[in-house]
C-alpha cells in the first residue's frame, strides 16, 4: 500500500519544521498502533488523532501550529512536540501537562483524559496522523514509508469536506462544551454552520490557557 503525505509549512513558525497530514478511514489496526503510544515505541512518534472530534483543517493546524510553537521556544508541557498537538486539542482550563513521560499515563488522570478524548484508541475508525519533522528528519519519503507499512486503512485526502464527513458531532459539543447552542442548528447555510462551529471550536481550544 502505497501513502501519499501532505506537507504543510505553517506560516509564523521557524522554516525548519514542517508538517507532515495524512487520513486514514476505516483503520483495522488502531488497537496495534494505540500499544505503540503506550510502550513509548520511539518508531510510533505521531500525533496520532482519532478523526471523529476534528472538524477541520483549522481545528487541526491550529493544535499543530500551538505545539510547533512550544516546542521552538521550548516551553513543552509534554514529552515531545506530538503529545502536545493532542493535549493542546482539550478545551478544558482544568487540563494541565506536567507529565514527563508518557508510560506514567495511568498515574496522570488528566493527560490520559486528553488522550482518551482526543486520541487513537483500540475503538478508531477513522485516523488523523501529524508527523512534525524538524530539518528534514524524517524525511517526507521516510514517513510516507512507515505510515504505508503500519497503518492498515485507506488514506484520504485531509480536506476540510473529508474531516468534517468523518466528524462525530455528538463527541465534538460534549468535548467542546457547546450543547445548547440552539442558534448554530438554525443556520441553513451548511457552509455557514461549518465555519461558525469551526470557530467555535478553535475559539475554546484558544481560551484553554487563560
Amino acid at each position: 500500500m502505497s501513502s501519499e503525505i501532505e506537507v504543510v509549512q505553517l506560516d509564523h513558525v521557524p522554516s525548519r519544521y514542517a508538517v507532515h497530514l495524512a487520513v486514514f478511514q476505516d483503520v483495522g489496526n488502531a488497537e496495534f498502533l494505540h500499544k505503540q503510544l503506550l510502550s513509548r515505541n520511539a518508531e510510533f512518534e505521531y500525533a496520532f488523532i482519532d478523526a471523529s472530534v476534528i472538524v477541520s483543517r483549522l481545528h487541526l493546524l491550529s493544535a499543530v501550529f500551538k505545539a510547533i510553537t512550544s516546542a521552538s521556544n521550548e516551553v513543552l508541557k509534554t514529552p515531545n512536540v506530538h503529545s502536545e498537538i493532542v493535549a493542546n486539542l482539550a478545551a478544558s482550563n482544568n487540563v494541565r501537562y506536567h507529565v514527563h513521560e508518557l508510560s506514567q499515563m495511568a498515574n496522570a488522570p488528566q493527560i490520559a483524559e486528553a488522550y482518551r478524548r482526543y486520541g487513537v484508541s483500540t475503538a478508531t475508525k477513522n485516523l488523523v496522523v501529524v508527523k512534525v519533522a524538524e530539518n528534514g528528519n524524517p524525511s517526507t519519503e521516510q514517513i510516507a514509508e512507515h505510515l504505508a507499512k503500519n497503518v492498515e486503512g485507506t488514506q484520504v485526502p485531509a480536506t476540510d469536506e473529508k474531516l468534517a464527513s468523518t466528524a462525530d458531532m455528538s463527541k465534538v459539543f460534549k468535548y467542546y462544551k457547546l450543547n445548547g447552542l440552539n442558534w448554530l442548528d438554525k443556520i441553513k447555510d451548511h457552509g455557514a454552520e461549518q465555519k461558525e462551529l469551526e470557530m467555535l471550536v478553535v475559539g475554546a481550544m484558544a481560551l484553554r490557557g487563560l
